[in-house]
């Protein structure tokens, strides 16, 4: 068996087998194959893609690539959570501490920033110290004694995915669906939690820009997860704007931590409350997804949510002190207020584009490998449907340099559309798939 015949194959449509797969990914894991081999098989697949059976061979490949984690000695049931990738989805860092005050485990391995889409370890790096390598003994260790988890994925669990989910970054392939739900699919299945929570973003500002693809997604996934022995609920939410206010690593932390405490935007606070219901019903904590809501809710009100924060990032050696003082995380040395050049209803906020200027400000990963600026990123201060009045405030840029500020500026000006007219606000979800 070659990988250059295993590429022509799916460069010329036809379906792989299950021996084709399972040598394509250990020859990629062991580096038998080159990276330049798994680009290209790479593009062949979101250029012609695969059945869901290859998909699930896929998945089962990478998730068998390493080892994989049985926590059914550790804990009774633990719930994972995964988003397909947005702008401003800062929710783990919100969502899990609520959930474990809330007496359910959460297990969660997260990734780095994608394309133009940040990523929650990135994130969590802005409290110095908070290390995101645990190794698998001390994931298990952490996840018996505190009951939650949030952390990077183990060199050990599916390492075929941590290196095709580094190049598929730089090779314009994060798109297709095998790819991102197989990648999802193999490090739930590989971490072990019983039951998973997805959360599959629509829009411009997500992988999957239709309401069709997103569901394409959903089901798969959702499909995988059942021929795996998990119990799996998909939520269709809205990424045609972006998630709360902030977009960039220190300035999406800080906001993760005003939601615990109460003081976080609207719709951010929404979507955490609605992602954790989904898992306290799944995690059997409640019967009824209105209880679980409401649990979710006190959570915040009481403190507990955000104490759970605490404790997580003290387990994982990070500065608790910036956590209780978000204000000494670092700052951009450089700020500019972005106004609205008229007056009217705002129809659009781009999501990809703020999230691509982002990215041009240091916030994201133009290469692999590459580092980020964690200070520097965007505050969005309009939502669509607001009314804005001409010089009004749309963004606060937070930048390193003059060039690149001046860069965002322009472009973030191309985001926003402004009308006349009233325009309806956009919804925060589009359906489940159970």
């Amino acid at each position: 068996m070659r990988a250059v015949d295993i590429i022509q194959k799916k460069r010329d449509g036809e379906a792989l087998t299950k021996a084709e797969i399972d040598y394509f990914i250990k020859g990629y894991t062991d580096d038998d194959i080159p990276d330049y081999q798994a680009a290209a098989w790479a593009m062949a697949v979101l250029l012609k893609g695969m059945t869901p059976e290859e998909t699930t061979f896929l998945t089962l490949a990478m998730a068998e690539s390493g080892d994989t984690l049985d926590l059914s000695g550790v804990v009774d049931i633990a719930v994972d959570k995964h988003s397909s990738g947005g702008v401003g989805d800062k929710t783990s860092i919100a969502v899990v501490p609520m959930v474990r005050s809330c007496g359910l485990p959460v297990g969660k391995m997260s990734g780095r920033g994608l394309g133009f889409s940040g990523g929650t370890l990135d994130k969590l790096e802005s409290v110095p110290g908070f290390r995101t390598n645990l190794s698998k003994d001390e994931f298990l260790a952490q996840l018996g004694s505190l009951g939650a988890v949030l952390t990077g994925q183990s060199v050990d669990l599916a390492p075929a995915d941590g290196k095709l989910y580094a190049l598929r970054d730089v090779t314009a392939t994060v798109q297709s669906i095998p790819l991102i739900a197989s990648s999802i699919m193999s490090k739930k299945i590989a971490a072990g939690a019983q039951a998973i929570v997805l959360d599959v973003k629509v829009g411009n500002g997500a992988f999957m820009e239709t309401l069709e693809e997103a569901r394409e997604l959903a089901k798969l996934m959702v499909s995988i997860g059942e021929l795996s022995g998990r119990d799996v609920t998909a939520v269709l939410s809205d990424m045609n704007q972006p998630l709360g206010i902030a977009v960039g690593n220190v300035l999406e932390m800080k906001e993760a931590i005003q939601t615990l405490k109460g003081e976080g935007p609207a719709d951010f606070l929404e979507h955490c409350l609605e992602i954790a219901s989904h898992m306290l019903v799944l995690g059997k904590r409640a019967s009824l997804k209105e209880q679980a809501r409401q649990m979710a809710q006190d959570s915040i009100e009481s403190g507990q949510g955000f104490e759970y924060l605490r404790k997580l990032v003290e387990a994982q050696g990070g500065d608790v002190s910036f956590v209780d003082n978000p204000e000494k995380m670092e700052e951009a040395p450089l700020k500019a207020v972005v106004e609205a050049q008229e007056t009217g209803y705002v129809a659009e906020v781009h999501a990809r584009k703020v999230g691509e200027t982002a990215i041009i400000l240091g916030a994201g990963r133009q290469q692999k490998g590459e580092s980020i600026d964690l200070a520097v990123g965007i505050m969005v201060k309009v939502k669509v449907a607001d009314k804005v009045d001409r010089g009004q405030p749309l963004f606060v840029i937070h930048a390193r340099d003059e060039e690149t500020m001046t860069e965002a500026r322009q472009r973030l000006l191309d985001a926003v559309k402004i009308v006349p007219q009233p325009v309806d606000p956009l919804p925060l979800f589009y359906g489940l798939i159970e």
